[in-house]
């Protein structure tokens, strides 16, 4: 039988003790002494790492490790290393901001089964749009305000209760950890954050798994303090420069990885069609045209100026670990070829080739070769790649 005792709490921190304490006591309150706490310092300096090594000698169910820098590692890879020392079937992605409520570890192991994915639901403040996946309700932005509302939180429970499953996925989210490590854990490509879950959770959906969202069990959830809002860094509902910054880069990885932007329902399950492997030949290009849709394919071939598409590598490649020089002017002949003059390309254009995955699925393409808007479009072989994804 599966209980508290074989789940571990997977959590990553930079600069946020004071929130990592406050989601600490939450979890010992209201989860009770069974879980193991397993914490990652990455490279603090606001004593993060001495509370670890303090609570790792008051705690037997805690655990940590330590990223010594200089270098952030960054939450998609400190995951990873936290559950491989997790010793328990069960870990759950869960981040340093949340407060886990009463009753929602019962929830977890209610659903909990191999091949599913349990997620948390989430009561947030009004920083983000409000979504059907999640509760907007207002119990303050920082430890302190809520302690002053926690009492009035715990009594809204068991109204919020909706005793119903639907099937998004997010964090908080728990699986059994050979289904975590079975398919390789999170991306690196996406270090040190952002988009690392997205990736996770197609590659969990093609891999068969069920996503179960549970409506009886909660987090109150401050949301983003580890780097979007990290009031070390910036201000509360002010995206730093930082997460701004890493967010175009694991967006352009995640395009040149699965072909499309994240997709997702309404209430948060995955969408992910076909990955093909599609080449671009382009006339009339420019620095400009490269570096906008280079991520768009599998490879391009462009009229630049060859010291264009040198300076484009030389920027551009510290930024992903796909090889560009293999991306660019190499004359390789993909199963489809996508062909146009950039001086014709406009918005509406554009948006053909940010779904052109859709477009070709419903399309339900065969070779030969046929016109879409400025594009000739000659298919040399029908065959989808997204499958080859799921394993790292």
């Amino acid at each position: 039988m599966i209980t508290k005792k074989d789940i571990s709490f997977i959590q990553p921190s930079r600069n946020n003790l004071k929130y990592l304490k406050w989601s600490y006591e939450s979890i010992r309150k209201n989860g009770g002494p069974e879980p193991t706490i397993c914490v990652a310092d990455d490279f603090s300096n606001d004593g993060t790492w001495e509370w670890c090594e303090d609570m790792m000698v008051k705690d037997p169910n805690f655990k940590a490790i330590r990223n010594e820098g200089p270098k952030r590692l960054g939450h998609t890879i400190l995951y990873d290393e936290l559950v491989e020392i997790a010793d328990t079937p069960i870990v759950g992605i869960y981040h340093a901001d949340m407060y886990l409520c009463p009753g929602a570890l019962e929830s977890v192991l209610e659903h909990i089964k191999p091949k599913h994915v349990v997620s948390l639901t989430r009561i947030e403040p009004p920083l983000h749009p409000d979504g059907p996946e999640k509760i907007l309700m207002d119990f303050g932005t920082e430890p302190e305000d809520f302690e002053k509302l926690e009492d009035e939180l715990l009594h809204q429970i068991p109204s919020l209760k909706q005793g119903r499953v639907t099937e998004g996925i997010f964090a908080p989210w728990f699986l059994f950890k050979e289904d975590f490590t079975s398919i390789g854990g999170h991306d690196p490509l996406y270090a040190p954050q952002s988009k690392e879950d997205s990736d996770i959770f197609n590659r969990f959906l093609l891999n068969g798994y069920e996503f179960i969202q549970t409506w009886d069990g909660f987090v109150y959830h401050m949301t983003c303090r580890g780097s979007r809002f990290n009031p070390t860094i910036t201000e509360v509902g002010k995206e730093s420069d930082e997460w701004l910054a890493q967010n175009i880069r694991s967006t352009r990885n995640f395009i040149r990885k699965w072909g499309h932007f994240v997709k997702h329902d309404s209430l948060m399950k995955p969408i992910v069609p076909p990955k093909y492997d599609v080449g671009f030949k382009i006339t009339n290009g420019n620095a400009q045209i490269l570096n906008m849709l280079e991520p768009w394919c599998s490879h391009i071939e462009i009229d630049v100026r060859g010291m264009d598409v040198g300076k484009y590598i030389d920027f551009e490649q510290p930024n992903t670990q796909f090889n560009l020089v293999d991306r660019i002017n190499t004359g390789r002949n993909c199963d489809i070829i996508v062909e146009f003059d950039a001086n014709k390309l406009t918005q509406y254009s554009y948006n053909i080739i940010t779904e052109l995955s859709s477009v070709l699925e419903s399309s339900e393409i065969e070779v030969g070769e046929f016109e879409l808007d400025i594009f000739k479009v000659k298919v040399n072989k029908v065959k989808t790649y997204e499958n080859e994804l799921i394993h790292l």
